[in-house]
């Protein structure tokens, strides 16, 4: 705080920087939710965990950096003492390469580790974009087998059934960035500028449908708005090779998809090679006893210039709405691929790698927006209400005996009166308030009033009179059956 010239204080205006979200009560307890479920599967597969820190030099982000004096367009950078520049981590995947080249030497290969926490990104924030956000990654490296890129998929969709998205709830779509390359060389597209426009105009798929795509691939796309999107320039012949391409059924067996592809592009190098890496890839799956929540499907294009080999996302099919009732759809929640070449940026030998990322901030809101968010439906302590500064032993006792019996307890510690602790307990969602007068305590007993109870009384229930007759709204016990008589509450069943 500083001083105007007449000593007025200045206060600074209080809030966040943009893009940077504050999260508290079951928000917050979603993302780490996630990470507690996710960690034990990972576990399970026989992934360890590795924690670095948030800051690396900013030349080992590598592709994120701009050829300027200062490298902080992507990435938020500081120079230290010594004159390297850092940076907050953009992923977790930069970590991870700079950590196996640096101890590649006595690490166990391949080499099997999973990650989370926090990334920054600084790029400009938007509705659902943020600076900051978590994410979970499992990655092995040191393995070129396709079978390490099928355990990765099916250790996903383990993690999201772990999670309440399974039974058809989510699914796991996977190409290869061979499969494109073998396209591409089939259409005979040439150059890095055509590539990457061919590639643009795949992506667009389910946005523009295949007549966008075509026009994209063509002379090119005039929007809605009236702005011109220049094409690819390709011929008629291959616009035609790369729309066989996309008209795979990806909703059929992958052995089928297989069988279809492979006309299309078993004559090219990189498209017959591909092929044999996802008929390993399928293998791999059955054994796993993985069926169509993992498919095929060649449009999946994702950040093809970053991987080598495989590549996959994944598709929340479950009912999404937001806080209104309204449908809304998420991207993808999941994403990964193999990426050979990230280590070989700092030991110039390639080292094969596949992994995958959950974004833990989206999938926390698809999960709300599913209504399968259970930290949105956690209850808040028990709360003890204060009548008096003499009794407070009595209150603290009775916390702290709730507490040792594993409920979560707390004994208000404002100077408010009764009603409004009450609306304090209402506030922290608790189920139950607990009353401890001076009569209570000279007679050996406490009074519970049931919170859950008067919350479905104010909502409007009144027809299920066995609910109601099971749950009192308040009662008088004696003091030594405070625990039961509070598990009791906590653990009825809520009305439907």
């Amino acid at each position: 705080m500083t001083d105007t010239p007449d000593n007025t204080p200045v206060r600074p205006e209080a809030r966040a920087p943009r893009g940077f979200a504050d999260r508290r009560g079951p928000e917050a307890l979603s993302e780490r939710r996630i990470v507690q479920i996710l960690a034990p599967v990972y576990e399970r597969w026989g992934f360890e965990p590795l924690e670095t820190g948030a800051f690396e030099y900013a030349d080992a982000l590598g592709k994120f950096l701009p050829d300027a004096d200062r490298p902080n367009e992507g990435v938020f950078a500081l120079q230290d003492d010594d004159e390297q520049w850092m940076a907050l981590r953009y992923d977790l995947t930069a970590p991870l390469a700079r950590y196996a080249a640096q101890n590649w030497e006595t690490l166990p290969k391949p080499f099997r580790r999973y990650a989370y926490g926090p990334v920054w990104r600084n790029e400009k924030p938007g509705p659902g974009r943020f600076r900051e956000f978590w994410q979970c990654d499992a990655d092995t490296v040191g393995s070129d087998r396709p079978e390490a890129d099928a355990e990765i998929v099916a250790m996903a969709l383990e993690g999201l059934d772990a999670l309440g998205l399974g039974d058809g709830q989510a699914v796991v779509k996977i190409a290869s960035r061979k499969l494109v390359n073998g396209v591409l060389e089939a259409a005979g597209v040439e150059g890095a500028a055509q590539t990457l426009t061919v590639l643009r105009a795949i992506d667009k798929l389910d946005r523009l449908g295949m007549e966008g795509v075509t026009l994209l691939l063509g002379e090119g796309r005039l929007d809605e708005s009236g702005d011109f999107t220049k094409g690819a320039g390709l011929t008629r012949a291959s616009i035609d090779a790369v729309l066989a391409f996309l008209s795979v059924p990806a909703e059929a067996e992958r052995s089928a998809v297989l069988n279809v592809l492979d006309p299309i592009l078993g004559g090219t190098r990189s498209g017959a090679e591909g092929l044999v890496d996802l008929q390993k890839i399928d293998r791999a799956l059955t054994a796993f006893g993985v069926g169509q929540a993992a498919r095929f499907d060649p449009a999946v294009v994702r950040g093809l210039e970053y991987y080598t080999g495989a590549v996959f996302e994944s598709e929340l099919l479950a009912d999404t709405r937001d806080e209104k009732g309204r449908p809304v759809r998420f991207g993808s929640i999941v994403g990964g691929g193999r990426y050979d070449g990230l280590v070989a940026r700092f030991t110039g030998q390639d080292v094969p790698a596949t992994g995958a990322s959950f974004g833990v901030s989206r999938l926390a809101a698809a999960l709300r927006a599913a209504r399968l968010d259970e930290a949105a439906a956690v209850r808040g302590p028990v709360v003890v209400i204060a009548f008096s500064d003499d009794d407070m032993p009595a209150y603290m006792s009775a916390a702290s005996e709730l507490r040792a019996a594993g409920i979560r307890a707390e004994v208000y510690l404002g100077r408010a009166g009764m009603k409004a602790q009450m609306k304090y307990a209402d506030r922290r969602n608790a189920p139950v308030a607990i009353l401890l007068g001076g009569d209570e305590i000279a007679a050996g007993q406490v009074t519970l009033k049931d919170l859950d109870a008067g919350r479905a009384a104010a909502s409007g229930i009144s027809d299920n009179e066995a609910w109601k007759a099971a749950r009192p709204g308040q009662q008088t016990i004696a003091r030594s059956d405070l625990v039961r008589a509070v598990k009791a509450i906590i653990e009825a069943p809520s009305i439907k």
